[in-house]
């Protein structure tokens, strides 16, 4: 293989990336569609312009095993406990049940065993990077739905490990006595490459780079992130694991250590390359006359799916109690199949699990629902307000928490004070979310107006920090009609609103001014861009975040510059 032609192979791949994903872009769509329709087009069963394609599919899967690198470098399991329950308990859930439910399916259809569960892994994931990537850039990543999406994302990502074992080891040949081996043994290699890792990245490359000379240098980051994500790419392949899950490995153990932060940062412009070249790989490997020809088998395929992966991932939502609105938006968000399912997939082809059809049926379908994910990460919202209007009640029902310090914060407990039920409330001061900002709100009015202030909040453990601080706490959803009632609005003397995602904050401003036009509505807005969403939301004061920064560190500018004794005013520079 001559190595230009290869290199002219990836440059033609790459501008198309450039030219397809700008043009998304303008169009106000993910780039990332971009990037799967290029490798579609140019790919070996459209255009075929790449006659060395077979390199650039290898080159792409470095990009795989850096773009699983850099997840694990942002993992920590305290991240994952921050984002509540359902990160933990409901991805693992849901997981569990959509592999189960696609696994009957296929069985149902005639699949064999072991093909069966290996689709089912393949199912069970969502994708990471469209869904984080779309939230971000429409400011709902601290939406309830968008926290609840990337909870169970993350868990998806760890549970990418085992599922790549298991998918291992159904392709082994023999009985099932031979297959628990090769499952025992496939753990066993992978815990030895843990222990390898774990003692490497936190006693022995500390100590290299120790000094005071190689900290101040770089590059010798930027090499070690080329060299850890490299080396536990070929060290898991040497073993028979895939690469993927010894890069993932590999950053979640580099995570712990001081380099972390710097990597993660000198990482940035290669993950984009590697992870680029990745999606278009993905379009590569579709068949578009294929596809053309069982359109109406892709298409149930499809439309199977993001149905059936919606409902069990909001039905789990319902079950962490959260209310239907959120619950469904939580579904739809999740509703495709993830970029990880083609490491499944290749994984269960290589081991002869599937076969040319089935593999190209598969993949057709990750394209085609990726392409769907930012419409449906768009309409998740207007579902979440859809469904909370249709119903009457929801699993959430307004729930008082009475105030008290001590005791099991999940359970109501002993009050210095009776609450007030719903006809007594008058002349009260509501305080939506009890994040930091609404916890600083509280503490500012407590030493004048403390039995006057009522929390409402839709996160249990954060409720408990409410009742913590002696306050009465309510736990339901400000969103619907229902609750604001309850708190009468109408009788309150102001209504201070501190969620931090704008399109929550406009739908509870909208519901407080819809029941009491004359209620002083105080609201946060996080972004600047935002703030006059929620002034004709009825808002009658926006506390700009963006803005206050800036006044904040002028002020402090100023304090610098009259402690070094250069005066910032008019009359320093007369004289």
């Amino acid at each position: 293989m001559d190595l230009w032609t290869a290199l002219l192979d990836v440059l033609i791949l790459l501008f198309a990336a450039l030219a397809l994903g700008a043009l998304c872009e303008r169009l106000r769509q993910n780039a990332i569609l971009g990037y799967l329709l290029a490798g579609t087009l140019l790919g070996p069963n459209a255009l075929d312009m790449m006659p060395n394609h077979q390199a650039v599919a290898a080159i792409a899967e470095l990009g795989v095993a850096l773009l699983l690198f850099t997840i694990g470098l942002e993992f920590s399991w305290r991240r994952l406990r921050g984002l509540g329950s359902i990160a933990v308990g409901g991805g693992t859930l849901q997981v569990l049940l959509t592999g189960a439910a696609a696994t009957g399916a296929c069985l149902a259809l005639g699949l064999g065993g072991s093909a069966s569960v290996a689709v089912g892994a393949m199912i069970a994931l969502s994708s990471t990077a469209c869904v984080l990537r779309v939230l971000v850039s429409r400011a709902e990543i601290d939406s309830v739905h968008g926290r609840n999406a990337l909870g169970i994302l993350l868990l998806q990502d760890i549970s990418l490990i085992p599922l790549v074992l298991i998918v291992t080891a159904l392709g082994g040949e023999g009985s099932m006595a031979q297959m628990g081996w090769e499952m025992g043994r496939a753990i066993g290699v992978a815990a030895v490459l843990v222990a390898v890792f774990y003692v490497l990245f936190n006693y022995l490359v500390p100590l290299v780079l120790s000094t005071e000379g190689t900290a101040r240098n770089r590059e010798l980051t930027i090499l070690l992130a080329i060299v850890t994500v490299v080396g536990a790419a070929w060290a898991a392949h040497r073993v028979g694991l895939s690469p993927a899950l010894g890069a993932f490995v590999a950053g979640m153990l580099l995570a712990g250590s001081p380099f972390a932060t710097q990597i993660r940062a000198d990482v940035v412009s290669l993950r984009t390359l590697f992870v680029t070249l990745f999606f278009s790989s993905i379009g590569m490997l579709a068949d578009p006359a294929w596809a053309a020809e069982h359109w109406a088998l892709v298409l149930a395929v499809v439309g199977a799916v993001v149905l059936g992966k919606a409902v069990l991932a909001g039905g789990v939502a319902c079950l962490f109690r959260y209310s239907l609105g959120h619950a469904a938006a939580t579904g739809v968000c999740l509703a495709q199949i993830g970029e990880f399912s083609v490491v499944l997939t290749e994984v269960a082809r290589h081991r002869g699990l599937i076969d040319g059809d089935l593999f190209k049926l598969i993949i057709s379908a990750t394209i085609m629902t990726l392409f769907l994910t930012p419409y449906l990460v768009a309409v998740a919202p207007r579902l979440a307000r859809a469904v909370g209007r249709l119903s009457a009640g929801g699993p959430r029902e307004l729930q008082p928490r009475g105030g008290g310090a001590t005791g099991d914060p999940t359970v109501e407990t002993a009050a210095p004070h009776s609450p007030r039920t719903d006809a007594e409330m008058a002349d009260h001061i509501v305080i939506v979310g009890f994040g930091p900002a609404g916890q600083r709100v509280a503490e500012t009015l407590m030493r004048r107006h403390k039995q006057h202030i009522v929390v409402l909040e839709l996160n249990p453990k954060t409720a408990a920090a409410a009742q913590a601080y002696d306050l009465q706490t309510f736990i339901g959803d400000a969103t619907r009609a229902e609750t604001l009632e309850q708190l009468r609005v109408g009788a309150a003397r102001a209504v201070a609103v501190t969620v931090p995602d704008p399109a929550t904050a406009r739908q509870v401003i909208e519901g407080v001014r819809s029941l009491s036009p004359q209620t002083p509505i105080i609201a946060r807005s996080r972004y600047h861009i935002h703030r006059w969403q929620l002034v004709l939301a009825g808002a009658g004061a926006v506390i700009d975040e963006e803005e206050q920064v800036g006044t904040r560190i002028a002020l402090e500018v100023r304090k610098t510059l009259w402690t070094d004794g250069r005066e910032p005013s008019s009359t320093n520079d007369a004289t």
